[in-house]
């Protein structure tokens, strides 16, 4: 494209649907940019995609929202009402989180009741829970508010975040730092899980991670009324209602550059256009290795990011069965007898243990709407490694480990549970590298440690392809829906201003 760039003819590119491409979409072509998305898939969403079975609606993930004013935003800026597309509905606990000896504490953002669930585990934690959420304040205003949204692209503006982050001791573990100010280790467990939802070992993921605690505590946990898919819907429609332009079900095969310019991006189909510029919310690796393979920039940046920590992938169980259940909420970790030690089998050894953790994941007790009249839609997930530790034929492993996941779950919490089963499937690190084109099968992109953070994880903009762009789990600030849509306001910033 070698006409020259204004205001009426700006065109950009954004190569996937996930919640990251989605909200980079919204904020260019509010910003009078005409966008085009181009989806692989044959619906948008990317990792929150969903299939509707025998009238239960089955959401890929991720089902856990918070700060919601960060998606509110994205209506705002043409001064929209997010409500006129998505409604979002309230969850309360935010978790239940059970042991095997029938502990269970519910953790919210209820400061009297939280107070109550710290004082059976050990009331001398009470007073300790609060220098934590002091700490977790701190780090929350220097992580999210000032560095959340502001892209990281040369290593002065590491230098200058440097004294903040050493201030808060960001080198130590989320569980190392939950550890100094609480003793209960059920209490340990219960404040530093979090860290999993997107993609890091408590044991090993900076202590900034922390920060989710209060992004919880001062925006709640919510859920999209029909479903996480809803929520994408609405971000469509509000970014066509804009005059933005979906492609649906056709892969990008290749971006060609020419030079250090991107300049068309051609896909499955045969369809080719070129744009001033492109940026991915696809995975990473491939976005570089695969459809830049074209150009040595990318064959070089695929051998370098090929070599970094990726993070774990996911088993994913989806069931509907009979029957209402009131006293299961919303979102539940069901902790197995180890913690550590299973952390360090998933992330280190790369082995499949006996035992395990669940996320058991049942919207049905808030939004009925999911199942049909009398039934419940739920899903129960493991983490697992990625398949460069942990290479197994899925084929043969996951109904073995279906059954397990299930048998834990009726073991747990509904003993007739193969019975009232209507339907059911589940979801292998294999098919997010089928469906996803995630390196390895990693659920969440690069593994969210200090050393692959901020300046350290992709950029926001490339150093070379000056017209070339990332948003995503895998750019800065990282994974999560808060931390994608993140990632979008920064790659936003620097497209409107290099296209301005």
């Amino acid at each position: 494209m070698n006409s020259p760039i204004t205001a009426q003819t700006r065109r950009a590119c954004v190569i996937g649907s996930g919640f990251g491409g989605l909200a980079l979409a919204i904020r260019l072509q509010s910003a009078g940019i005409a966008t085009t998305i181009v989806e692989s898939r044959d619906t948008p969403g990317g990792r929150a995609y969903h299939w509707q079975r025998e009238g239960f609606t089955f959401d890929a993930g991720p089902t856990v929202i918070t700060d919601p004013d960060c998606l509110r935003e994205l209506w705002q800026l043409t001064g929209a009402d997010m409500a006129q597309d998505v409604e979002l509905m309230e969850v309360m606990p935010f978790y239940r989180l059970n042991w095997p000896d029938g502990t269970n504490f519910d953790y919210s953002n209820d400061d009297a009741q939280l107070r109550k669930e710290i004082a059976k585990l050990d009331p001398a934690d009470v007073d300790g829970y609060d220098e934590f959420l002091r700490y977790a304040a701190a780090v929350y205003e220097e992580g999210y508010v000032k560095l959340g949204t502001v892209p990281f692209l040369d290593f002065k503006s590491m230098i200058k975040a440097a004294p903040a982050l050493a201030k808060h001791q960001a080198w130590r573990s989320v569980y190392s730092m939950v550890s100094k100010y609480v003793r209960s280790e059920k209490l340990r467990e219960a404040l530093s899980f979090h860290t999993l939802l997107v993609g890091g070992n408590p044991m090993t993921t900076s202590s900034i991670y922390a920060l989710i605690h209060k992004l919880e505590k001062d925006g709640g946990v919510w859920w999209a009324r029909g479903g996480t898919n809803r929520l994408v819907a609405g971000m469509v429609r509000h970014f066509e209602r804009l005059g933005g332009t979906m492609r649906i079900g056709d892969p990008v095969v290749q971006v060609h550059v020419e030079g250090q310019k991107a300049r068309s991006v051609e896909t499955q189909s045969g369809w080719k256009e070129e744009f001033h510029a492109v940026a991915s919310n696809a995975d990473i690796v491939h976005s570089y290795r695969d459809l830049m393979s074209g150009h040595e920039r990318g064959q070089k940046m695929g051998r370098s990011l090929s070599a970094k920590r990726f993070s774990p992938s996911l088993f994913v169980v989806h069931f509907g069965i009979e029957g209402r259940w009131p006293g299961i909420p919303h979102h539940m970790i069901l902790f197995g007898p180890r913690y550590k030690e299973l952390l360090e089998d998933i992330y280190d050894h790369g082995v499949l243990p006996e035992d395990f953790s669940i996320y058991l994941h049942h919207p049905t007790v808030t939004d009925p709407s999911v199942a049909p009249e009398g039934m419940s839609t739920f899903y129960a997930l493991v983490p697992v490694a990625h398949m460069g530790k942990l290479a197994v034929d899925w084929n043969k492993v996951g109904p073995m480990l279906e059954k397990r996941v299930l048998d834990e779950v009726g073991r747990r919490l509904i003993p007739d549970i193969h019975d009232r089963i209507l339907t059911k499937f589940h979801y292998t690190p294999r098919d997010f590298t089928q469906d996803l084109n995630a390196h390895l099968g990693s659920a969440f992109s690069l593994e969210p440690i200090l050393t692959q953070s901020a300046w350290f994880r992709g950029h926001n903009r490339d150093d070379v392809i000056k017209n070339f762009y990332l948003t995503g789990a895998g750019t800065h600030p990282g994974a999560g829906i808060p931390g994608v849509v993140g990632s979008a306001k920064a790659t936003a910033g620097l497209m409107i201003e290099d296209l301005s």
